[in-house]
């Protein structure tokens, strides 16, 4: 009897202690679904693919891409904002979902500042382009034209509130011109137009931009960077041209950050952030990003968060002064 006694608690403490212990199973102990708030093959879901194989290596399991594209960003980033904090979620967020949007919409369907932070993880330096049969063949001339001809020009944009509008309203701003926004729904329209002539001038980031360039299918008058760039270190930043012009402090890019939804536990996004910047700065993968147009510059939780609040102080008072909605 007492032996059976014995027995009988020892298997109903192996009840208790099971479940426990399967609770506390190491973080991941299952796959982690990334998702990327754009479409397939573009720049940000390059970064995030080459990320996540490596990611995937140290952390002993897959990450798994999840493309839902849609409303600049709006789409993909409420679809992460609804997913459990628990570490099997991220998510890339970049200068439009984190910043421009909650300027630019009077409500949006998710709170950038319910987010967790997880890192910086790089940017796409923009450029100004031109057609080459535009007649614009500096961005001295181009700063001259403009400012001379008030409205006689227009310039392309992936779309009305993308790093590409923002920065080429700042310039505007900055200088006192008038230049006609056309805005597209992507890249591949807008540099299609300018590539026909139909629009004369457009901003591009690098990952779209470079092989335009090097094929001699646009020109590249100025990068809006604060320094030049590896890839193309003949052309000046407009900093550099500007200075005269009110432009001597300009820079504008279009930057990536890794997020995870809210109630994300503070040692999983540490752990998120460690691996991801070990995976950036692993040699071979720093060397396709950079390759492919990104600079690199991997930061933790803490910098990130301190990075977009200065973003959104600045970007807010440029969307404020220049009355621009997406309402």
């Amino acid at each position: 009897m007492t032996l059976n006694r014995r027995s009988l608690i020892a298997l109903a403490a192996g009840a208790v202690v099971a479940p426990a212990t399967r609770a506390a199973d190491p973080y991941p102990s299952r796959s982690i679904r990334w998702i990327v708030a754009y479409p397939a093959a573009g720049g940000s879901d390059f970064l995030a693919r080459q990320l996540a194989p490596q990611m995937g290596k140290q952390l002993g399991q897959t990450l798994v891409i999840d493309n839902r594209p849609g409303a600049a960003g709006i789409i993909g980033t409420e679809a992460a904002s609804k997913q459990p904090g628990d570490g099997y979620t991220i998510l890339t967020g970049d200068n439009g979902a984190m910043v421009f949007h909650t300027a630019l919409y009077k409500k949006l369907p998710y709170d950038p500042k319910e987010f967790v932070p997880i890192g910086y993880m790089a940017s796409f330096p923009l450029i100004l382009v031109a057609n080459p049969q535009s007649g614009l063949t500096s961005a001295r001339q181009l700063l001259d034209e403009v400012k001379k001809n008030p409205g006689r020009y227009s310039y392309a944009s992936p779309g009305a509130g993308s790093p590409h509008h923002l920065a080429m309203e700042l310039l505007k701003e900055r200088t006192g011109s008038f230049i006609v926004h056309v805005p597209y729904r992507g890249t591949a329209p807008a540099m299609q137009d300018v590539l026909s002539g139909q629009v004369p001038m457009m901003i591009v980031d690098t990952a779209a931009g470079l092989p335009q360039i090097r094929g001699g299918k646009v020109r590249a008058l100025a990068v809006l960077s604060k320094h030049r760039i590896a890839q193309l270190p003949d052309v000046p930043t407009l900093a550099e041209i500007g200075a005269d012009r009110g432009l001597k402090d300009y820079e504008a890019i279009a930057w990536q950050g890794l997020f995870a939804p809210k109630g994300t536990p503070p040692e999983i996004a540490n752990r998120l952030s460690v691996e991801m910047r070990k995976a950036i700065l692993t040699p071979d993968v720093k060397a396709r990003l950079e390759d492919f147009g990104l600079e690199v510059a991997p930061t933790d939780g803490p910098a990130l968060t301190a990075f977009i609040q200065k973003e959104t102080t600045f970007w807010h008072k440029l969307i404020a002064d220049r009355k621009l909605s997406l309402d």
